[in-house]
């Protein structure tokens, strides 16, 4: 409505005497308000490898969309650190790292809204230098313009984490130092924790014995949650490993489902993503945890999700 319209408007009512609904107000605020998640998804499943990577960009776009625009989340002049899972020593159709097409688009969007610098790395699990290069993010991430190195053991220093069960922790600087974090995970099976999702991705921009975090994943991943606090989760659902995880390793255990979704609440998104595993929310015990911590909400319907069809 235009400012001379809402003028008249109210003064129209005034004159009459006719109130405002009494949600009129609140209700504005609604509609004005960015949106929380966004999610995109395809109607078919392509036919080959280069189709694929064509539905990959197209999603991530229109994920990205749904929430206002890269620009809302980057600014020019920031250095930002996308951080997507490049822990195993897996081709991209084994769904054991995050789609390179998605993080290749995300690492345009982010030049395009005008960042100064785009990190792309991970503390792979297998060898890094066979892990970077086999999951084709590498060289996705270095074509899209992004600086794409292996961490530096150098560079972790031990932070007050000031979580229930992690107190202090082995932290890669630059992933702190960067003035946005965006996590890109890929949505897996998990065979100690059900699913693997954001906050479990978040264990790439540590160091030290992360094995140990294993005993207690259910605190130890919303301490992480906590602690680094994302500008951003995009969630790579263009294949999804439904079993075996977090390795995989046999085809038959992925499923193409062609879908993207990027959100602000770190639960909610998860919550999303544990569904499309096909498992209830209530029964990942670390989502649980962070609902009660007030990290986020596990019920993401609740909160409108955009939703976009290509």
């Amino acid at each position: 409505m235009l400012e001379y319209d809402r003028r008249w408007f109210l003064k129209t009512c005034a004159i009459a005497g006719v109130g405002l609904p009494a949600d009129w107000s609140v209700r504005k605020a609604e509609a004005a308000a960015p949106a929380v998640l966004s999610i995109a998804r395809s109607r078919g499943e392509p036919k080959d490898a280069a189709a694929v990577a064509n539905q990959a960009r197209q999603l991530t776009r229109r994920a990205i969309d749904g929430l206002g625009g890269m620009k809302r989340f980057v600014s020019r002049g920031d250095v930002v650190w996308v951080k997507p899972n490049i822990g195993w020593d897996k081709r991209p159709e084994q769904a054991a790292n995050t789609n390179p097409d998605v993080i290749a688009t995300l690492v345009e969007i982010c030049l395009e809204a005008g960042a100064k610098r785009v990190i792309v790395s991970d503390n792979a699990t297998n060898a890094a230098q066979r892990t970077f290069a086999r999951s084709g993010i590498q060289e996705a991430a270095r074509k899209a313009g992004a600086e794409s190195f292996f961490l530096d053991s150098r560079k972790f220093r031990k932070m007050p984490i000031k979580g229930k069960v992690l107190k202090e922790w082995e932290v890669y600087t630059d992933a702190v130092e960067a003035d946005k974090l965006i996590n890109v995970p890929i949505v897996k099976h998990h065979n100690l924790c059900r699913a693997t999702l954001g906050m479990k991705n978040l264990m790439g921009v540590i160091g030290g014995a992360r094995n140990r975090l294993h005993q207690d994943l259910d605190n130890a991943l919303p301490d992480l949650a906590a602690f680094f606090k994302p500008t951003l989760v995009v969630m790579d659902g263009v294949r999804v490993l439904m079993d075996h995880g977090p390795v995989g390793g046999n085809l038959a255990d992925v499923k193409h489902l062609g879908a993207v979704a990027a959100g602000t609440d770190q639960v909610a998104i998860d919550a999303l993503g544990a569904t499309w595993l096909g498992a209830k929310p209530g029964d990942v015990g670390h989502l649980v945890e962070a609902q009660a911590r007030g990290l986020g909400k596990m019920d993401f319907e609740s909160l409108a999700p955009k939703r976009a069809d290509i």
